[in-house]
């Protein structure tokens, strides 16, 4: 006869009651008995993770043996898994699987499945997987692998439906749109958002050809690193890695975008330098963005410095060998500006570590600034010569250049915070809003009028990297590069999101895109559009404003 008829003794049953009270934790004599079950389990498990939280990694944990393991399987706690084996309340698939299988017949596995440390539960094959360190190399199972296959996964699904992505939707074209505005069916904001968002949706990514294969005599050596267009975006400054630490940098020509084909001349000047280039914006000295402000980073006992270098410079047919119009050495600059007003001429400012200078360059005069944290993005104003800062504490604060206080006093003109690092400073044109974007993934729009948050943009991916915001306020649009590698568009007016662009390559540190967003893409005569460059490619993504 089967062993659980036979008959079990009052001691035998008090003996594994004992035995299992020491195992779970748990006074099962005040427990009833509807629910023993389900509450040793709970206590097994909890138990558990206490144990793997003090070993300080996950292990195995062997089963009990001898005459207690003989009395459990002789009273009929047999598993009703696979092979007929007694079921462990340890087991870490059994403690699931029975306190499901306690719980009510809505609750759905999924929810009440416990997390162990050490182990990665697959909703697939609906079991746990161990975890290893992940400076083994020999295991492929680390919370690294698995958040890098699932991101390709996700990337690898959004790349195919935007290659069956329709260039019109139906019955969303923008007649309909403004016959249902017409007959008041729309509100003017959801008008203007729902236009944009067919727009920006009917955006085909297309390759761009670069004629020149000296500067990429190494492809895969010369990632691309920086984009920087001009106002009129006729040419974009790039920076590309090279070899043992360098880069190298040069400008792309966009003129030449649109005849026949899609394709870009770099110029043939371009220079090569052994530091990193930290921060970069055009300057316009004789004309508008003539110049160009680079901050290096100090290596050794060499210290960084700031160069002003004209743009002619890269240019084929440039005669002579024109020189760099200013270079002052500074400690290593997080940020940098160009002053556009006219009361406080050809000055540009740089963000170091707790300072701020300002500096002329026709006179050389140098204003330094003291702040409480490292500076991490700058933009002046234009009607005003205001200069805006933003703060590795999350601070927002400006500087009005044409105060003079006494020495000890704040020149702070308004500050407000943010919860972590601010890394870029974007001022609206009426110059009555900024927006900034920080290391926790926060995007705000502050009114400096009453300082207060007035507009929040959700779904952007930021933990440490220093990334811009570009903001097209001709097209309404407010675009950010995630760290994840996704570009994000979202609606400038409304704050809603129109739409997340994967990146073409898998998802990794290296492969940031860098984009530039342009109502007139190629100058005057181009047409809007969305310049990525990820890697040693460039790509292009067509607004068509027919639509």
């Amino acid at each position: 006869p089967p062993l659980a008829q036979f008959p079990v003794s009052a001691e035998q049953d008090r003996q594994e009651k004992r035995f299992r009270e020491r195992r779970c934790g748990c006074n099962l004599s005040l427990v009833p008995a509807t629910s023993r079950s389900e509450n040793e389990c709970t206590g097994a498990i909890e138990r558990k993770k206490e144990k793997y939280r003090m070993a300080g990694r996950g292990g195995g944990v062997k089963r009990e043996r001898g005459k207690y393991a003989r009395q459990r399987w002789r009273s009929g706690g047999r598993r009703s898994g696979p092979y007929g084996r007694p079921e462990d309340p340890l087991d870490p698939v059994n403690a699931s699987s029975s306190s499901i299988d306690s719980s009510s017949s809505s609750t759905s596995q999924s929810s009440t499945v416990p997390e162990l440390p050490g182990f990665y539960y697959d909703p697939e094959k609906n079991r746990y997987f161990r975890l290893l360190p992940g400076n083994n190399n020999c295991n492929p199972l680390t919370k690294e692998t698995i958040w890098q296959r699932e991101m390709e996964s996700k990337r690898l699904r959004l790349l195919e439906e935007d290659q069956q992505r329709k260039k019109v939707k139906t019955g969303q074209n923008s007649l309909s749109l403004h016959q249902k505005r017409q007959l008041g069916l729309l509100h003017s904001t959801s008008y203007c958002r729902r236009v944009h968002e067919l727009k920006v949706n009917c955006m085909q990514r297309q390759k761009v050809e670069i004629q020149d294969p000296e500067f990429f005599d190494s492809p895969e050596a010369s990632p691309f690193q920086m984009l920087l267009a001009d106002k009129a975006c006729e040419a974009v400054f790039t920076v590309n890695a090279a070899n043992r630490g360098c880069c190298k940098y040069g400008i792309i020509m966009l003129d030449t975008l649109w005849n026949g084909r899609l394709q870009v001349d770099m110029c043939k000047n371009f220079s090569h330098t052994d530091r990193k280039i930290n921060a970069a914006c055009w300057a316009s000295v004789t004309h508008p963005d003539s110049h160009l402000l680079l901050c290096f980073m100090g290596i050794a006992d060499t210290p960084g410095s700031v160069g002003l270098l004209p743009a002619s410079m890269f240019s084929s047919c440039s005669a002579g060998d024109p020189r760099m119009l200013c270079k002052v050495k500074i400690p290593m600059a997080w940020s940098c500006a160009w002053c556009l007003n006219p009361q406080v001429d050809r000055c540009f400012s740089t963000g170091l570590t707790r300072r701020v200078y300002v500096t002329n360059v026709m006179t050389g005069l140098l204003q330094t600034f003291s702040t409480e944290s490292d500076v991490l993005a700058q933009q002046f104003a234009t009607k005003t010569p205001v200069l805006y800062n933003g703060c590795r504490s999350g601070e927002i604060f400006s500087i009005d250049l044409r105060q003079h206080t006494k020495k000890g006093h704040s020149r702070k003109h308004v500050h407000f915070f943010h919860n972590s690092a601010v890394t870029s400073l974007k001022i609206l044109q009426d110059e009555n809003y900024v927006m900034a974007a920080d290391m926790a993934g926060k995007i705000k729009l502050w009114d400096l009028r009453t300082r207060k948050c007035v507009k929040q943009y959700e779904g952007h991916n930021n933990q440490y990297a220093h990334l811009p915001l570009h903001v097209n306020e001709e097209a309404g649009l407010l675009l950010a590069v995630g760290q994840d590698c996704y570009t994000r568009i979202w609606s400038l007016q409304d704050g809603q999101l129109l739409r997340a662009i994967p990146s073409p390559y898998p998802t990794s540190k290296d492969s940031i895109p860098n984009v530039v967003f342009s109502s007139h893409l190629g100058g005057r005569r181009g047409v809007p559009g969305l310049l990525m460059a990820v890697k040693w490619d460039l790509f292009y993504f067509s607004y068509n404003t027919d639509i």
